[in-house]
């Protein structure tokens, strides 16, 4: 894909954390994937080269860049059901991996644990004896095959006391992360005013415990779990499906059924949120529909050369009132192949005032890129040369221009 790049003009938006636009427009768009029929590919073309979905709320990521490819309502809270195990689990990952607890510690099934998530719960549950204990990695397939609440309350209990406190924790880990709206009650995704995510929350979630955990990531692929009489089989009918090798399902009445999915094709990796759907069924033939038209409709694309400055960004009391920026290397996007033509908004965003001192590969700013499909890209920026503090003088008139002006910088 080749682009044709309108010379960058500085223009200053009014906003916290802005400023300028680099209009760009996708000049060549097409080009065969490996592995994907020309007939699919028209097709997707004849249909406009944007899918819908059933989904109240859909997210495809490619996982590599974490660009956005296709949302529809991604950023709209809603109860994630038992896909908020996957905070649950990177809670569990973390500790494991500081010390804090053991694969193979044994971890007790209280009542609390037995009566709330486990048989007389009538939910999904691993139906482990009261009183019982079982190792955590026993609990961690429990969860991530049968969405046992009754392990999930039980690996609560034992990292954090109750879990309450453990609701704390996944707020911090959330936060940590970067996920600024999620919520959380419990361990388990139950219904409780507190649990609340977007999907493309989800999404980052799912992204952030490939990238941090790889070694526990086969876990999501596990096909069924033997656990004394009982049989259970992975509740995400996806696992398997058009390289799906991961991660969670969930429901709840209020919520719908809902995804979070990964799959793997040709050495590219996306990941899929769905929720809202109104039939476990849906969970499949969507899944695996957009799925298709990702790796069907989806290729990288240069918009700067290693070294280029792509913008430069307004300084506060510095020797200089402009720094300007790069990216670590070239700059490469991911788009939708159709439709051609697609207009694209450049904006380099950050935090205002920006205050120096700053050292050169100092990170100062984002580059978000977003198509007219509303795909969208980010990209982190450098400062590409050393900003000192300015004199009295400088710090003066920019403080002054901020109190007035504040949006000039």
């Amino acid at each position: 894909m080749t682009l044709a790049r309108a010379p960058f003009g500085r223009r200053l938006l009014v906003g916290a954390v802005f400023v300028a636009l680099i209009p760009v427009l996708v000049a060549v768009a097409l080009w065969t994937t490996p592995d994907v029929s020309a007939r699919n590919a028209a097709q997707i073309a004849r249909q406009g080269g944007i899918p819908t979905t059933r989904a109240e709320r859909a997210v495809l990521m490619d996982a590599e860049s974490g660009a956005i490819v296709f949302q529809h309502n991604a950023d709209e809270l809603a109860p994630p059901a038992s896909m908020s195990k996957l905070m649950t689990l990177a809670v569990v990952f973390r500790a494991i991996k500081a010390g804090e607890i053991k694969l193979d510690d044994d971890i007790l099934i209280s009542v609390n644990a037995w009566r709330r998530g486990g048989g007389p719960s009538g939910t999904s549950a691993m139906l482990i004896p009261v009183n019982t204990k079982e190792k955590l990695d026993l609990l961690l397939q429990g969860i991530i095959v049968q969405s046992g609440n009754d392990a999930s309350i039980a690996v609560a209990e034992a990292l954090a006391g109750s879990e309450e406190n453990f609701a704390r924790l996944m707020r911090d880990e959330a936060r940590r992360i970067g996920l600024t709206k999620a919520t959380f009650g419990n361990a388990t995704g139950l219904p409780h005013d507190d649990q609340l995510m977007t999907v493309r929350e989800l999404a980052e979630l799912a992204r952030f415990l490939m990238r941090e955990y790889p070694e526990h990531y086969s876990r999501f692929s596990q096909r069924e779990l033997q656990y004394r009489k009982h049989r259970f089989l992975n509740r995400n009918p996806l696992v398997g499906v058009a390289g799906v090798d991961g991660l969670k399902t969930g429901h709840i009445k209020a919520a719908g059924f809902g995804v979070v999915a990964s799959a793997n094709q040709d050495g590219r990796r996306l990941i899929l949120v769905l929720s809202g759907l109104e039939k476990r069924e849906d969970i499949r033939t969507e899944g695996q529909r957009l799925f298709e038209w990702g790796f069907a409709n989806i290729a990288d694309a240069r918009l700067f050369d290693a070294d280029e400055v792509v913008g430069e960004a307004r300084v506060w009391g510095g020797d200089r009132m402009w720094v300007p920026l790069k990216g670590k290397g070239p700059i490469s996007i991911v788009l939708p192949k159709f439709p051609a033509n697609q207009k694209l908004k450049a904006e380099i965003v950050y935090k205002r005032p920006l205050k120096t001192p700053i050292a050169r590969g100092d990170r100062v700013a984002t580059l978000r890129v977003t198509s007219s499909t509303k795909a969208m890209s980010e990209i982190p920026l450098y400062a590409s040369e050393e900003v000192k503090p300015g004199g009295i003088v400088r710090r003066g008139i920019d403080t002054l221009v901020h109190m007035t002006l504040g949006w000039l910088l």
